[in-house]
């Protein structure tokens, strides 16, 4: 689903995470030269700045289980009306995290606009975790680990309330891709979602193409397209070390350029976010440098 105007925005918030320092990923994205080479292929750039986020700082932690999630919450929102908005306006929205926290307002943007056309949204999540922990089943309390489950409407309630609709996505056109570290309270909630799930394994028995084409028919059938969420973690941290949470294991560099190249030639694609850049766990931006090579062939770019 080609657009002419690609509608960058920032979304430099850390307080889902673990570990400071992906507050700076947006920036990092934008030092490797993300509008530029946007531009190189063709589109028109209107780069929106960052939304409004919280310092954690200045704010209290809040609900151990589910830390910090009034001002998440506060800042999903800024984030899902600036999303729509663009969308609205006939505008590509490219979203730069931040933890992945973000993409409770990214996808309720999205589903937004959409849902004001009666249409619905499709969702593949590729990342190395499934984020379908709720505060009772979270060991941590980082929202980070919750939003794919607020987006199918399994809370929390705050983040799946969001835009004043939940569920944001059908769990059936829920795809995740990649999963290979997850939390022994949270498969139960993937197993009885709806949402399917492949895992590395998956992948290393069928291959990668053999994946993506699932992926982009579940999460096509019926709806006006999907939304990519892509967490860098997804990608083998041999390749991509600038993450918060890495896990050995994951996506080789020409896998994860494929599975975006595959969402490109679908034409399905409305959105996409690139979230987890960790600058000061980064080796000379390479993660950054990654996520701007990736985006690139999400949106076009190729080898001939």
């Amino acid at each position: 689903m080609r657009h002419e105007r690609v509608a960058v925005i920032g979304a430099p918030l850390d307080l889902g995470a673990g570990r400071r320092g992906v507050d700076m990923g947006p920036s990092a994205i934008r030092l490797a030269r993300l509008d530029a080479r946007l531009e190189a292929l063709g589109y028109a750039v209107d780069d929106l700045g960052n939304v409004e986020v919280d310092q954690a700082e200045s704010r209290p932690v809040g609900r151990e289980n589910a830390r910090y999630l009034p001002e998440i919450t506060a800042s999903c929102r800024r984030l899902s009306k600036t999303v729509e908005r663009a969308l609205d306006e006939g505008r590509f929205p490219l979203v730069l995290g931040g933890d992945h926290s973000v993409a409770a307002g990214t996808v309720a943007g999205v589903a937004r606009h959409f849902r004001k056309r009666k249409r619905s949204l499709g969702l593949i999540w590729i990342d190395a975790h499934a984020d379908m922990n709720t505060p009772e089943t979270s060991p941590s309390g980082n929202v980070h680990g919750m939003p794919l489950a607020s987006l199918v409407g399994m809370g929390p309630e705050e983040l799946a309330s969001l835009g004043g609709f939940a569920p944001k996505v059908r769990p059936e056109n829920v795809v995740l891709v990649g999963i290979r570290d997850v939390d022994q309270l949270e498969k139960p909630h993937i197993k009885s979602s709806g949402v399917r799930a492949f895992t590395m394994r998956a992948i290393d028995e069928r291959g990668l193409r053999d994946v993506m084409n699932e992926a982009i028919r579940i999460a096509s059938d019926g709806t006006a397209g999907f939304h990519v969420s892509f967490d860098m973690d997804s990608v083998d941290p041999a390749e991509a070390p600038g993450v918060g949470t890495p896990v050995r294991g994951g996506m080789t560099y020409r896998e994860a350029h494929l599975a975006l190249e595959l969402v490109c030639d679908s034409g399905r694609m409305v959105s996409l976010e690139v979230v987890e850049v960790n600058p000061v766990l980064d080796v000379a931006n390479r993660t950054a440098e990654l996520a701007v090579e990736l985006v690139m062939s999400a949106m076009g770019k190729r080898i001939l």
